[in-house]
């Protein structure tokens, strides 16, 4: 059986485990940096949430969300990350935190949740498209930290 609970900090080791197996499989880097800053935002529960899924009290996912204000609609709930141990794919372990989140989100007020992948995330996809609605959205990305991809200038390039 599936349990879907909050984070709690003994956690963490396991927690940050599955998070760097999350940022490698999208090609990223972080510094441990932004490892503890993630976890100190995930444990306060005020801005970012998180939960974890257990499969035979193993910790085997995690979820990462935020609630956001809508001009047009009700809070809306962003899940952030989602990711489950290889180990135990195709086991319903993705599906409950879903499912949790979007209770929570309910709870709470929200008016919908959403997510996005990478459009070659096939599996994952696989799952989205028999729990949610593709919306046929597109996401675009303007980076605005000093020495990211962009130049600074914003318009025709």
């Amino acid at each position: 059986m599936i349990e879907t609970r909050r984070l709690e900090p003994t956690d963490r080791d396991r927690w940050e485990t599955l998070f760097r197996a999350y940022i490698r499989f999208y090609e990223r880097e972080l510094g441990q940096t932004a490892y503890d800053r993630a976890w100190r935002e995930i444990a306060s529960d005020t801005r970012l949430h998180g939960l974890g899924a257990w499969l035979d009290g193993e910790l085997v996912g995690i979820t990462h969300f935020l609630v956001h204000p809508s001009s047009s609609e009700p809070d809306l709930c962003y899940l952030e990350d989602l990711f489950t141990d290889p180990a135990v794919r195709g086991r319903g372990v993705a599906s409950a935190p879903i499912a949790a989140v979007r209770d929570w989100a309910r709870e709470h007020g929200c008016g919908s949740v959403y997510w996005q992948t990478h459009e070659s995330n096939a599996l994952a996809r696989r799952l989205y498209d028999e729990v949610a609605t593709f919306e046929g959205y597109v996401v675009y990305t303007l980076p605005v930290a000093p020495g990211g991809a962009g130049d600074g200038n914003v318009g025709p390039r």
